[in-house]
């Protein structure tokens, strides 16, 4: 059974202090009204850490607390507390309320926003820092799958060195299966230029848990075109509302149905909080996408 949810980041809450956030209860009243069961946690700290008072929220709601991001500079050794940090916390909020997903995403780079979705522009780390990052991923990802119970799985992100098809699979390649699957994002790797439908027909098998985002292919070919940084191209709205971009959703379907994929999969549309921007009415056309192609 495939049930789907919604995340925080589609009402722009990207960081838990940001002051243009919406009110934490907002959100899940938001999530619930436009036909969600779901909701991500969003990042550590927008929403209570204290389990009673979010768990009363969630069940007066009617939402399931599905999983969550840690959405920090894995890069960056100057930052492995802040990244510690916020992975602990995480994982104490999914454990109190069941939730199963704990997603690693490498954060947005200085180095690499600038590239994104320019794989031949994009800098690369030399042999040294690429093993010393992976390593640092690889213990999160353990501490997530062994100490607390959760499925972790790497998400690939614009802008940050878990972006481009090759090095996602090579860090699969060299980290342990049993403790980091696939948190897989079809918008993020449409941006990367990347199919989408062929990634997950190669790995469905570690794919534990999906994103579903869409891009607008003409923003995307302006962006690469006028080599429009990251967050410049969030700001033109190159994450559209599902089945309006470039992203085959009846394929991934059909892909995730004849391998028996059972579980959540959460829309995520990111957007600019500072845009003029209805993020319930994204919600509910979301919704309605989905439900109108079989979910």
């Amino acid at each position: 059974m495939i049930e789907i949810g919604n995340a925080p980041c589609s009402w722009g809450v990207e960081f838990a202090n940001d002051p243009r956030n919406p009110p934490w209860r907002q959100v899940l009243s938001d999530c619930a009204e436009a036909g969600y069961k779901g909701i991500e946690l969003g990042p550590v700290g927008f929403m209570p850490e204290d389990p009673v008072v979010l768990g009363d929220a969630l069940a007066e709601y009617g939402l399931t607390l599905i999983g969550g991001v840690v959405f920090r500079a894995f890069h960056d050794p100057a930052q492995w507390d802040d990244v510690m940090d916020g992975a602990v916390r995480t994982c104490k909020a999914l454990v109190a309320h069941g939730a199963q997903h704990l997603v690693l995403i490498d954060s947005i780079s200085p180095r690499r926003a600038p590239t994104a979705g320019r794989a031949n522009e994009a800098e690369q780390m030399d042999a040294a820092e690429w093993a010393a990052f992976r390593d640092r991923i690889a213990t999160v990802a353990r501490m997530g799958a062994e100490e607390y119970g959760l499925t972790v799985g790497m998400h690939a992100h614009a802008a940050g060195f878990i972006d481009f098809e090759p090095e996602l699979e090579r860090l699969l390649d060299e980290v342990d299966e049993k403790i980091l699957k696939i948190c897989f994002d079809t918008g993020h790797h449409s941006y990367a230029g990347y199919d989408p439908v062929a990634f997950m027909k190669r790995h469905i098998g570690r794919i534990s848990y999906m994103h579903f985002k869409d891009i607008d292919p003409k923003v995307k070919a302006d962006a690469i075109a006028r080599r429009t940084g990251f967050y410049e191209a969030c700001g033109q709205g190159i994450f559209c509302n599902l089945g309006q971009g470039d992203v085959d959703f009846p394929a991934v379907r059909q892909v995730l149905l004849e391998n028996g994929f059972q579980g959540w999969c959460t829309v995520e549309q990111d957007c600019d909080p500072t845009l003029d921007v209805s993020p319930i009415d994204d919600a509910r056309a979301n919704a309605a996408y989905l439900k109108s192609i079989g979910f």
